[in-house]
């Protein structure tokens, strides 16, 4: 049986998303919104929103930051808006199963009054995992161009010890850097003494900084404060890696004279075709495990 499945939307990552796409069987694909990009480079059907027959939609993928509040779509490769506003959604298959990378308020409920299976990819620890690969080669890269020291002796201090926490962490380590890692829980700080890393308990942080070259925050909480950041030399660099508005007291950072940097979406700035990879691989096989169980 055929299966369609239309990609609204998407920055760089999905262009090897789509070209990944297209080798599963069985399948057609179409495009909304990538009307800068030459038919003939993605030998894929585009068309406008307003031309999609959603009530044959099988699946439904839209952009890494999925929709604002009002169902807007970022369009990257187009400069057409688009707007997928609740009866839009009302109007799919209940057995459509909708992919974005972070969800919200709106596009939570939208989901769930069409009563679609909606799956943020950026929820799962498989995608989170794999995405921390290139976050961690990102944050080197920016480490490079933000300091005039090697990383290799540097000192480096990551805060949080989850998915990019432990990568970034033992990235860094690999390249030299005397790494220490802040974390709130007795197993993570076990975890990180095991590793051969320096733990620090995340309530004492603001003792550790008076000697940091690179602060790296993986915490979506503010957990770079005053108190931390007054204690950082001049020439140490923030490097906020958690999602907006990041952990870090940005306006104190400036006063201070601090380099603090707000360093989202990496994967897909350092390595588009690797991330677009990683999402594709993920899709098909929820796909089909879907298949297999019906």
């Amino acid at each position: 049986m055929n299966q369609l499945i239309a990609v609204i939307g998407g920055d760089a990552r999905y262009l090897e998303l789509i070209r990944q796409l297209k080798n599963l069987s069985n399948t057609t694909i179409i495009l909304v919104g990538f009307d800068k990009l030459e038919q003939g480079f993605t030998e894929l059907n585009q068309v406008d929103l307003e031309e999609l027959d959603q009530s044959k939609l099988d699946v439904i993928i839209l952009p890494i930051t999925g929709t604002d509040m009002d169902g807007n779509i970022e369009t990257v490769f187009s400069d057409k808006m688009a707007n997928l506003n609740k009866e839009w959604f009302k109007k799919l298959k209940k057995s459509a199963m909708i992919f974005t990378g972070i969800t919200n308020d709106y596009l939570s409920s939208a989901a769930s009054e069409a009563g679609t299976r909606l799956i943020s990819l950026l929820d799962r620890d498989d995608v989170a995992i794999y995405n921390s690969i290139p976050t961690a080669e990102g944050t080197i890269m920016m480490a490079f161009e933000q300091t005039d020291h090697t990383i290799h002796s540097s000192q480096v201090i990551v805060t949080g010890f989850g998915r990019v926490g432990n990568t970034v962490a033992n990235k860094f380590s690999a390249l030299g850097a005397n790494v220490s890692v802040c974390a709130r829980s007795i197993r993570d700080l076990a975890r990180i003494t095991e590793m051969g890393l320096h733990a620090i308990p995340l309530e004492k942080l603001s003792e550790y900084t008076y000697n940091c070259d690179v602060l790296i925050n993986t915490i979506p909480a503010p957990i770079i404060t005053k108190e931390a950041i007054q204690n950082l030399p001049t020439n140490g660099i923030i490097i906020d890696l958690a999602s907006k508005p990041g952990g870090t007291d940005f306006a104190y950072a400036k006063k201070r004279g601090i380099k603090a940097i707000l360093a989202r979406s990496l994967p897909g700035i350092v390595a588009p075709r690797t991330a677009g990879k990683i999402l594709a691989d993920v899709i098909t096989q929820i796909l089909e495990e879907k298949r297999e169980s019906s």
